[in-house]
């Protein structure tokens, strides 16, 4: 929307917004009692939304700070504007509903093991590519992603 407040940035080219990313994991007490078993109360997360190349860290402060003012909300100051670089990852097209997703991690997770690969932690990425408001939830998409 900055182009259109008079905020145009540098090699600025309209684009399309990226889909919501969410980085899950489960909470310390619970990685110590790790049993194989999810329970979803003990998960934690990160929810983020990619940004194309032009935008960069003042940028993103300047917009940031517009936004405080314009509209303040306590959740603004947990915004952060960051580069993440995953390295090697397993990833998966999951068809079906979030609840179903523990299969899809299974099938990841046996290749991991056949490609003598190993998980990093139990954190993983979701990239959701539908929206559950409009799609049924046997036909959500949604990438899933480990680090090895």
């Amino acid at each position: 929307m900055s182009p259109k407040h008079g905020f145009i940035p540098k090699n600025y080219y309209d684009f399309t917004v990226f889909p919501l990313e969410g980085v899950w994991d489960i909470d310390d007490p619970a990685k110590a009692n790790y049993n194989g078993t999810l329970d979803k109360n003990t998960l934690i997360f990160n929810l983020m939304l990619r940004q194309p190349d032009f935008v960069t860290d003042d940028h993103a402060y300047d917009n940031l700070q517009r936004t405080k003012n314009k509209k303040p909300h306590e959740l603004l100051g947990k915004v952060k504007f960051e580069t993440i670089e995953e390295g090697n990852c397993v990833q998966m097209l999951h068809i079906g509903s979030y609840d179903s997703e523990p299969v899809s991690f299974r099938i990841m997770e046996d290749f991991a093991k056949s490609s003598n690969l190993s998980r990093t932690s139990h954190e993983h990425r979701e990239i959701y590519l539908s929206d559950p408001r409009k799609v049924a939830p046997e036909k959500l998409k949604t990438v899933l992603r480990f680090k090895v």
